[in-house]
């Protein structure tokens, strides 16, 4: 596989009192590419979407050993400043979660935290960003209105705008569409589309057709091992293991 690597993750090992979550997971997740995160439910996908953010770090009960290379910073550098990492990867979860304030201070929120205080540039940016995640056109007027009246599904973009407002470098996805109707969850991977021109994104997703039209790279775990990974035309249509095949066609889950 020639690409560049942004994330590199090598004999990476996740312990939740004592239960290995994750068990030596090696590989590397392409700059500029959606790579999408497979598997059944419990087979450690969260758990390694989160270790690339230090999210981890909330579980006072987890262990993790191993490393996490983020554009040739160990994450887990004890040394590192965790903000710092976390600045570089915004985060999408599965259900929208928008801050309780208007539509303009959601989006301006990450900027201020991150010390921008011109006025002028803030406007710039919120708007930026609610063009960037195809809201704009929305909100535009109700800027100043309360985001918990959007949609479930603005509510989303309006996330994605927020977590693009601190110019991250990945963009991260837990099931960012799980909780959308069919037209909201088509918008939301659309945009990813284009927005991997920019930013490299990672999306945990349980949908096997929606891995099917989005990502450029797959990765399959199954009870916390990474069985394979790959090109998605590779796994999908050409799996190298025999229980990917059978996950891919849906005889174990």
């Amino acid at each position: 596989m020639e690409y560049s690597s942004h994330i590199s993750v090598k004999n990476l090992s996740v312990y939740y009192d004592g239960n290995q979550a994750l068990k030596d997971i090696t590989l590397e997740i392409p700059d500029k590419k959606i790579t999408a995160i497979i598997g059944p439910s419990g087979c450690g996908k969260t758990t390694l979407l989160k270790s690339f953010n230090r999210l981890i770090d909330v579980n006072d009960d987890a262990k993790v050993t191993g490393n996490v290379t983020v554009d040739n910073e160990n994450i887990f550098d004890p040394h590192i400043e965790v903000t710092h990492i976390r600045k570089k990867m915004g985060l999408l979860s599965q259900r929208p979660c928008p801050l309780p304030m208007t539509i303009f201070d959601n989006v301006a929120f990450g900027p201020r935290i991150h010390g921008l205080r011109d006025k002028k540039k803030i406007r710039e940016r919120v708007e930026y960003y609610l063009k960037e995640s195809s809201l704009w056109e929305d909100v535009k007027d109700r800027l100043h209105t309360s985001a918990s009246k959007l949609s479930i599904g603005q509510q989303q973009r309006l996330c994605l705008a927020r977590c693009l407002a601190v110019e991250p470098e990945i963009i991260l996805g837990d099931e960012p569409t799980s909780a959308l109707d069919p037209q909201s969850s088509l918008r939301i991977e659309n945009k990813f589309k284009s927005l991997k021109e920019k930013y490299t994104i990672i999306i945990v997703t349980h949908i096997l057709r929606q891995a099917k039209r989005l990502a450029d790279y797959v990765v399959f775990l199954y009870c916390g091992e990474l069985i394979e990974y790959g090109p998605a035309e590779e796994i999908f249509n050409n799996p190298k293991e025999e229980k990917t095949k059978e996950y891919i066609d849906g005889i174990i889950s």
